[in-house]
């Protein structure tokens, strides 16, 4: 099982939007930096919420995968 080892998730290191389970509302936008066990990372984040523009996230974005709705690859600009 050695081919593990080189697989890796098609949208890493590519710009996502995450909408997390709870909150229809909220999504979080990012580039997919790593996918480690149950942890998505995101870094250069932004906070995406209905009728309020991005709000800017310091630092990286730990994210549950038991939290994700779903993911979606943005289209590069």
């Amino acid at each position: 099982m050695q081919w593990l080892w080189w697989w890796r998730p098609p949208a890493l290191l590519r710009e996502v939007a995450v909408q997390l389970r709870h909150d229809d509302s909220l999504a979080i936008e990012g580039v997919l930096w790593s996918a480690r066990g149950p942890w998505l990372i995101l870094r250069k984040a932004q906070l995406l919420k209905i009728g309020v523009g991005p709000s800017p996230l310091d630092g990286e974005v730990i994210i549950e995968r038991s939290n994700v709705a779903f993911i979606q690859v943005l289209p590069p600009e």
